[in-house]
Parts: structure tokens; sequence; C-alpha cells
């Protein structure tokens, strides 16, 4: 009898994830940008997006600016519903937690 071949092992890169959230984040009505928080240092590529990775599931921190006259509580949990979503759709983790930090709001003329 054949043995079936063994399938080896799939690893996601802690930057794929950065970049789901980033994207996912910024594709939501409301978001203006990311931004590094204040005292952090800013990491190239990394600016508002903290990602750890125990086992198979997924913390992410997230630092957002809004646009003016949206409800940020309303953003933020869905910020939190489409990051979720992308990572659990996108790479099959489970992401057990993402804290929204909303840094700012820009002025309604776009200058801060």
């Amino acid at each position: 009898m054949e043995e079936a071949p063994r399938r080896g092992t799939i690893s996601i890169a802690p930057e794929v994830l950065v970049t789901i959230a980033r994207l996912t984040t910024l594709a939501i009505p409301g978001v203006a940008r990311l931004v590094s928080p204040p005292g952090m240092r800013r990491l190239l590529g990394r600016d508002g997006v903290k990602i750890d990775v125990v086992g198979n599931s997924v913390h992410v921190e997230l630092h957002v600016v809004t646009e003016p006259d949206v409800n940020m509580r309303q953003i933020g949990r869905q910020v939190q519903a489409e990051v979720t979503r992308a990572i659990r759709d996108l790479v099959g983790m489970e992401a057990r937690s993402v804290d929204v930090y909303i840094e700012d709001v820009i002025s309604p003329s776009g200058t801060q």
C-alpha cells in the first residue's frame, strides 16, 4: 500500500499579517490613516500596526486617525470586526484581540 505524501508546514510571515491589518483598516470609510503612537519608535513599514503571534492566534494593535464627523466608537468596532474577519479568512488564524487606539482626528481642512 502506498503512503500518502506527508504535508509540510505553512508559515505566515508577520509582515503579511501587518499588511492585511493595515490594508483592511485603511479600506474602512472614516479612517484617514495609521500613525505611530506617541513615544514609539517608527519602524519602517509598520507605522500604526503592531502584531504579536502566539501559536495560531494573533494580537493586533492599531493606531488610527479618523476623518472628522464620524462616530469613533462605530469606526473602532468596524475596524475590529473587519480585521478579525480578514485575518481569519485570508490566513486561517484567530485574531485573539484587535485593539484600536484613535490617536487623532484630522481637521475639516485636512491639516492638523
